[in-house]
């Protein structure tokens, strides 16, 4: 037994010799890359008519409440667009199809005289592609008469997930929209309003929502209001606050109590994200629409949807692109604020919020 010990003992240094000295650990790699937003916007008059004359240092931007150093890309609208028309063809949009059909030159006024691909997307219960993405215009209008019912399913943040998705695949030098045409609440879709937020706030199509109402597709949903109101809210565990809370007050605003328990700087973000959280509960078209700073038109007929259409085509070519590098980047939901810092005759909307993800942070924005 001594010798065997010893034996081991003889043999170590050699061991060792042959077992190369550890490396010291590597200091960490610290990326001060920072993603680029893009924030779509829209200055019009009173009276609705596009003003396309402002510079810069015409508009304040705050990101979370920090004011950003922004600057405008002066010729969007010649830039090529890529578009998907996405179409609900279930649930009540099935009785709407005939209103779709003769879209077709309305379309081609959206597009302008652009380089452009068009693809368009069909949903009821599921998203499909009826159309790939094409620059034949007599393709489209094709595709929108083709248009078949569907079943009773409206999955809208489906299809907006599946349109977006499509996009993402388009070059990056090319504008990107979606014209949403469906009810105004969802009912069906399988993504949660989490990645449903995420997803349409993690890039720079601008979604135009042209919707009609249904008076059993509202009804169908306060029921599920009324049937699910045990759930948690938008805020999480503080919405279940027991006998404290008053029965009179909305799901909403028990989440603003929820948002006084937080720290200062994180009130206004979290504030935009229960708002886009619950807007998309109620009215998902209008909701994703504010979202990405395109617009929210309802219709009632085939003449009003054509009207609605071609109001598009006059803002879409006539919005700024303003862009910033955020100053305080952190993953999740960041509320953008827009305003003119003159011109109180003057109406500005635009994007209001974008998801930023830890990838984000160093490097890969939103696009």
């Amino acid at each position: 037994m001594k010798l065997a010990f010893l034996a081991a003992l003889a043999c170590l240094p050699a061991a060792l010799a042959q077992t190369p000295a550890p490396s010291l650990p590597q200091p960490p790699v610290l990326s001060t890359r920072t993603t680029l937003v893009l924030v779509p916007a829209l200055v019009r008059t009173k009276d609705g008519a596009p003003v396309f004359t402002l510079s810069a240092k015409d508009f304040v931007l705050t990101d979370d409440g920090i004011e950003q150093k922004i600057t405008i890309d002066e010729e969007t609208g010649s830039e090529p667009l890529a578009l998907v028309v996405a179409v609900e063809t279930g649930g009540a949009g099935a009785r709407q199809l005939d209103k779709y059909r003769n879209l077709g030159p309305s379309i081609e006024a959206v597009i302008g005289g652009v380089s452009h691909e068009v693809a368009v997307v069909e949903f009821d219960s599921e998203a499909r592609l009826a159309l790939a993405f094409t620059p034949d215009l007599n393709a489209v209008g094709d595709a929108l008469r083709g248009l078949e019912p569907g079943d009773r399913g409206a999955a809208i943040l489906d299809g907006l997930r599946f349109s977006v998705d499509l996009l993402r695949r388009q070059p990056p030098s090319y504008r990107r929209a979606i014209l949403l045409i469906s009810e105004t609440v969802d009912h069906g879709s399988k993504a949660n309003l989490e990645q449903a937020l995420h997803d349409v706030s993690d890039t720079n199509t601008a979604i135009y929502s042209l919707n009609f109402s249904s008076a059993k597709s509202a009804a169908k949903y306060e029921a599920s209001q009324i049937l699910s109101s045990s759930k948690p809210g938008p805020a999480g565990g503080c919405m279940s606050r027991g006998p404290d809370v008053d029965p009179s007050e909305s799901r909403l605003e028990q989440a603003y109590d929820c948002l006084s328990l937080l720290a200062p700087p994180l009130r206004a973000a979290k504030a935009a994200a229960l708002l886009a959280a619950d807007g998309l509960k109620h009215n998902s078209a209008e909701s994703v629409a504010q979202l990405t700073g395109g617009e929210s038109f309802s219709f009632k007929d085939a003449r009003s949807l054509e009207r609605d259409v071609q109001a598009i085509s006059h803002h879409l070519p006539n919005r700024y692109l303003l862009s910033f590098y955020p100053t305080a980047p952190h993953a999740g939901f960041h509320a953008i604020g827009l305003r003119l810092t003159e011109y109180p005759n003057l109406e500005v909307t635009g994007r209001n919020g974008y998801w930023a993800d830890e990838a984000t942070s160093t490097g890969n924005g939103p696009r």
